[in-house]
């Protein structure tokens, strides 16, 4: 691990101006980024396309082998090619770089040896280099390829950076699993729409007591003939008036509110709402379009999505 960190710290001594000039013909670039080689090179070229894709710069793989038997015919005149190799001398990638030159795309090698066929074929080179690799032998490919992932992901993150790609962005593309959910899942997505409780203040506790039961939120909102809001009565609440007042059912939901209750809209994000129960130390909160009352969204919402 050591040797493979080494190495990537010293493949960071050698960024340059090629570095930033592929980044900016891939930004101008109306196509894709495709990205090519074989053998363990071709795995690393997946993660790659993958990382690309997931950060907002289009891209797909065509293997090497392949792409000379036909998968040619996928790449596009204003795409850009990126074809990774250590050596730079595969046969493969002798067959395919004239290939390469006749579509007349730019192309960009990611190599160790910038002497190689590949380098010197190649408009542009990223210096992938791998002086040996981490096993013993210096045979199976360890730091050479753990140098040409960093590499790309740092190529990633540029052009990230150069697009302004924005959280927002990364959510429509990971919409999947609790990472995306944190990104784009709203208020509005989860709350149940078919359960908002409501009492108007002249209500007896007595009945606010049947509302609060009736839709297991915990709760239930006070709202006037309009229905715009006027405070919010917990379990807590009803527990709390019993235990201080003997004569607590003949009280009325006026009595027992909390007024002002803090509330959310329905397009808030669901884990801005979690930020405020966890704040709060509650558990469930109002959900309103201005004063109106349209549902309420409860802890276990939440958990039910995987945001907790």
């Amino acid at each position: 691990m050591l040797a493979e960190a080494d190495a990537i710290r010293q493949a960071v001594d050698l960024l340059d101006d090629q570095f930033v000039a592929v980044v900016q013909t891939i930004l101008t670039a109306t196509g894709r980024v495709v990205v090519s080689g074989v053998g363990k090179s071709a795995l690393i070229g997946q993660k790659i396309v993958a990382t690309l894709n997931s950060t907002g710069t289009p891209a797909l793989f065509m293997h090497a082998a392949d792409a000379i038997h036909g998968d040619l015919g996928m790449l596009q005149a204003n795409d850009v090619a990126l074809i990774l190799s250590k050596s730079g001398n595969t046969a493969e990638i002798k067959v395919l770089v004239p290939l390469l030159r006749r579509i007349t795309v730019p192309l960009v090698a990611m190599v160790s040896d910038r002497d190689s066929y590949l380098a010197r074929q190649s408009d542009y080179i990223l210096h992938a280099y791998c002086a040996c690799e981490a096993d013993p032998l210096d045979l199976a490919p360890t730091t050479s390829t753990t140098v040409a992932l960093a590499l790309g992901d740092a190529l990633a993150v540029a052009l990230l950076e150069a697009r302004d790609f924005t959280r927002s962005d990364f959510a429509r593309y990971h919409p999947g699993g609790s990472l995306g959910k944190k990104l784009y899942l709203k208020v509005a997505d989860i709350f149940p729409h078919n359960q908002c409780p409501r009492v108007s203040p002249e209500t007896a506790v007595k009945e606010v007591i049947f509302s609060i039961s009736a839709n297991r939120l915990g709760a239930t909102a006070v709202v006037d003939a309009d229905n715009k809001l006027r405070g919010i009565i917990t379990d807590g609440d009803i527990r709390r008036m019993a235990y201080e007042h003997d004569s607590f059912l003949d009280l009325h939901a006026r009595d027992v509110m909390t007024p002002a209750p803090v509330c959310v809209p329905p397009d808030e994000f669901a884990v801005s709402a979690l930020q405020i129960m966890q704040e709060r130390n509650i558990t469930q909160l109002i959900v309103a379009e201005g004063e109106t009352v349209v549902g309420f969204v409860h802890l276990h919402d939440l958990l039910r999505e995987g945001l907790v």
